[in-house]
């Protein structure tokens, strides 16, 4: 086991745009850390610059404290388990798990006990003597994994390996892996574009976008108190429901206005989100999860009036999309949602998440109340959250001077 470390880490392959910026974190002995994020983010080259695969342009990154910038792959004692499997089609499953020993120069016995007692801990040991064509995708991932524990490295390293595996045996395998990293208590880093993944796996998520980290902590704290809009809008499915909304003081109470439903912040809520009272007075986004909305039918007047436009029936609940009169905020979680033409530029989908038993259905016109306690407020502009104490991503990186006077200066790594 071992920690690791990114320092500052960037990397640029042409010296104009930053595929990643000044990320820093650490993963502590035996930890299970998970960077998610969408295509393009830059997890990753993340993953491969730690594996060796890629330069690292500016920072540091440490296995046991030990600087690992220039050292090759093949020393710095990691396994990297694949999307792909990377396995070789005319070995045995045995000879494909123990073909890292073997290279390493381990007395065949001793490499066959390894291979044996690994096989044991997968559930391959009745496939040992077989082909890889000759196993089922999961089985395949597992000789990957076998492969990789095998070695008992300081660390395991994961590059989206269970993307290929149908919905069903994705669940299995995620749960075997969370359980064999448990067991062995190897430090891992795991990269996978799939929330759900991240949070039933992980003991810590690192959430990523553009390059630049947004928000690194436990699976809970990311979901309950989100650092910005981004990782609001990205974590939790279906997505947080994200609106404009009016803030005002009467009577030394402050009030929440979105479109014409007025309600007033508890002191408790003003004390979680010190950022309100400098927004008296100013447009602010809000949000609200789908499970913290209330829908009562018919029309009152102290709520959100809206008209169902679609309702999903998913056997344990019911997902009501409701076209109310409200101003949106545009996020890139908004792209994924249903293309529901809308009747005005003013107005916003709300889904909302009811009971299974729930009668509700197209077209009904309902009422939406929000549960104060449970809503989540941003700066507009930053996307920041007014939490006390929430952490935001980088508002800024090196500059490319900056990264090749600090490339020159290493010597050792380059910019591409």
């Amino acid at each position: 086991m071992a920690s690791l470390e990114f320092d500052a880490v960037s990397k640029s392959y042409d010296q104009q745009h930053w595929t990643l910026r000044d990320l820093s974190f650490t993963v502590s002995d035996g930890e299970f850390l998970v960077l998610v994020g969408p295509s393009g983010c830059g997890k990753t080259t993340a993953l491969r610059m730690l594996a060796g695969f890629e330069d690292i342009s500016q920072g540091e990154i440490r296995i046991g404290g030990v600087r690992i910038n220039e050292t090759p792959p093949r020393e710095r004692d990691i396994a990297m388990v694949f999307q792909n499997y990377a396995l070789y089609p005319h070995m045995t499953v045995a000879d494909n798990i123990g073909y890292g020993l073997k290279v390493r120069g381990m007395a065949k016995a001793e490499r066959r006990a390894r291979v044996v007692k690994t096989a044991e801990m997968l559930g391959l040991s009745a496939e040992l003597d077989r082909k890889p064509s000759q196993l089922s995708g999961g089985q395949r991932q597992r000789v990957a994994m076998g492969r990789a524990i095998v070695r008992e490295p300081q660390a395991f390293l994961m590059d989206e390996p269970l993307s290929n595996l149908d919905a069903r045996l994705r669940v299995r395998m995620r749960t075997e892996i969370a359980r064999l990293q448990r067991d062995l208590n190897v430090t891992t880093v795991y990269v996978t574009h799939d929330q759900v993944e991240a949070m039933t796996m992980a003991d810590r998520v690192a959430v990523m976008n553009g390059g630049l980290l947004q928000q690194l902590d436990t699976p809970q704290r990311i979901y309950a108190h989100p650092a910005n809009l981004f990782v609001a809008t990205f974590i939790g499915s279906p997505a947080m429901n994200i609106l404009k909304a009016d803030l005002s003081k009467r009577d030394d109470q402050v009030w929440c206005k979105v479109g014409d439903y007025s309600f007033p912040l508890p002191a408790s809520t003003l004390n979680a989100n010190p950022g309100i009272r400098a927004a008296l007075g100013t447009t602010i986004a809000i949000g609200v999860r789908p499970n913290a909305v209330t829908v009562t039918g018919g029309q009152y007047p102290n709520g959100l009036p809206g008209e169902v436009r679609i309702a999903e029936g998913l056997g344990s609940e019911v997902l009501a999309h409701i076209e109310v009169a409200a101003s949106r905020v545009e996020t890139e979680a908004a792209s994924e949602a249903p293309d529901l033409p809308l009747g005005h530029t003013d107005t916003s989908i709300i889904v909302a998440s009811l009971k299974e038993e729930s009668l509700i259905a197209r077209g009904e016109r309902v009422t939406l109340t929000f549960d104060s306690e449970h809503i989540h407020f941003f700066d507009p502009q930053t996307g920041a959250s007014l939490r006390s104490g929430a952490a935001t991503a980088p508002s800024s990186a090196p500059t490319l001077a900056d990264l090749s006077t600090a490339v020159q200066a290493a010597g050792a790594e380059r910019v591409v």
